[in-house]
């Protein structure tokens, strides 16, 4: 006996069927249901059945399927998943007391003005979570997050206040810092930044920074300062005309002594080779530190400088707050810091050639060499030391601006 065509076709459906059924793991939620609504209708009668049975899918949500084809899609709810409403509600509009109560918990951990919008806190997300759990709230860090946006917080890092009154014209300083280096460079006289780097523990301890490696590099567990061979301090000379520097890493304490014996140190090695005939030297330097502006011994060290090379120095200082803006953290340091990452320090050596190494494209070239001198801290200047200096402030911002000039020519 031969079976019917219908019941031929019948019998391949299934085959048929399953070949098509693996595109919908690639379909969202709506063009689903009206796949399978579409391929229901394909096959007639007991086709809800059919692909119900073979999808997974309830009966419902192919009929309504059905009905939506039948009804047709409006082109505003095209793209939607589910119609307007539809869905999990938010935790806060089924949990009434949520929101207050997070709101409470954030104010019990602010500082400051409590009219002012810029609120802050120290808990973690996990943490207000893990508290308003406590009290009985169903929520999780996440939604904490979304809520804590919704309500104008935000995760904020400190903030340095501003100068105000206490330093009203540093926007002023900075243009007679910018006039300043204009005129020197019209007359081909140097300009260079100085600063010092962060110290370093020199030994085998971890360097910030990845470096590509076949097997790992190990370092100590831990950084303790019995187990370093010492301490580097690289004090920093940056030319910024010739885009040349030069670090003199110490190996004793950051003194203004130590700062200007770099200064000296760059002058012999690279700056009297392209500024010989300058009788001129500008310095930008930060307002704190061992080239501090209030410093006395620092000074009195230029003075001495002044007085051997026969130059007439001019220091200029970045208000305080703003040394991010000395050109030698941005034009030098911060490649340092690059060229040597990941890599341990392990000897005075090591350091050295690290710094010396540094390039960038702008074709920037450091020298550095090791100052194994022994530098005192502590040492007091009298006033009497200070009248004897040859140093003339500016009219322009006296504290931050002055000159010194030579007063016996040992040029050498």
């Amino acid at each position: 006996m031969t079976s019917s065509p219908h019941s031929a076709v019948a019998s391949d459906l299934p085959g048929a069927l399953a070949h098509w059924c693996s595109l919908l793991p690639l379909l969202n939620e709506t063009q689903t249901r009206l796949y399978v609504a579409q391929k229901a209708l394909e096959l007639g009668r007991g086709g809800i059945s059919t692909v119900a049975e073979l999808t997974g899918l309830s009966r419902p949500t192919i009929q309504k399927g059905i009905k939506e084809l039948r009804a047709g899609i409006a082109p505003e709810t095209a793209g939607m998943i589910r119609k307007k409403g539809g869905g999990r509600k938010c935790v806060e509009a089924v949990d009434a007391t949520l929101l207050r109560d997070l709101e409470a918990i954030m104010e019990e951990n602010t500082a400051g003005d409590p009219m002012s919008c810029l609120k802050w806190t120290g808990k973690s997300s996990g943490k207000i979570a893990h508290e308003l759990t406590a009290q009985g709230h169903q929520v999780n860090p996440r939604t904490v997050c979304r809520l804590l946006k919704e309500m104008g917080f935000s995760l904020r890092a400190n903030v340095k206040a501003d100068e105000g009154a206490q330093h009203p014209d540093r926007d002023a300083q900075f243009r007679y810092i910018n006039q300043q280096a204009k005129a020197f460079t019209q007359l081909g006289d140097p300009i260079i930044s100085v600063d010092t780097k962060k110290k370093e523990l020199v030994g085998n301890f971890k360097n910030a920074g990845q470096a590509w490696r076949r097997e790992d590099k190990w370092v100590n567990a831990h950084d303790f300062p019995s187990q370093a061979v010492g301490k580097a301090i690289p004090y920093g000379v940056y030319d910024i005309q010739a885009n040349v520097g030069m670090v003199n890493v110490g190996i004793s304490h950051d003194t203004a002594e130590f700062a200007v014996e770099s200064i000296t140190k760059w002058w012999k090695s690279v700056g009297r080779i392209h500024y010989g005939r300058s009788k001129r030297l500008l310095i930008c330097a930060d307002s704190g530190g061992s080239n501090g502006s209030r410093t006395r011994l620092w000074k009195v060290a230029l003075q001495q400088f002044s007085d051997i090379f026969d130059l007439k120095v001019t220091v200029l200082h970045y208000p305080p707050g703003t040394s991010k803006w000395n050109k030698i953290e941005h034009k030098m340091f911060s490649f340092i810091s690059m060229n040597w990452k990941g890599e341990p320090l392990v000897s005075y050596e090591a350091v050295v050639n690290m710094i010396s190494t540094t390039t960038t494209k702008s074709g920037l070239k450091v020298v550095a060499e090791l100052d194994q001198n022994t530098y005192e801290t502590g040492i007091k200047i009298s006033d009497k030391q200070m009248d004897e200096l040859h140093l003339r402030y500016h009219k322009k911002h006296p504290a931050w601006n002055y000159t010194v000039s030579p007063r016996r020519p040992k040029r050498i």
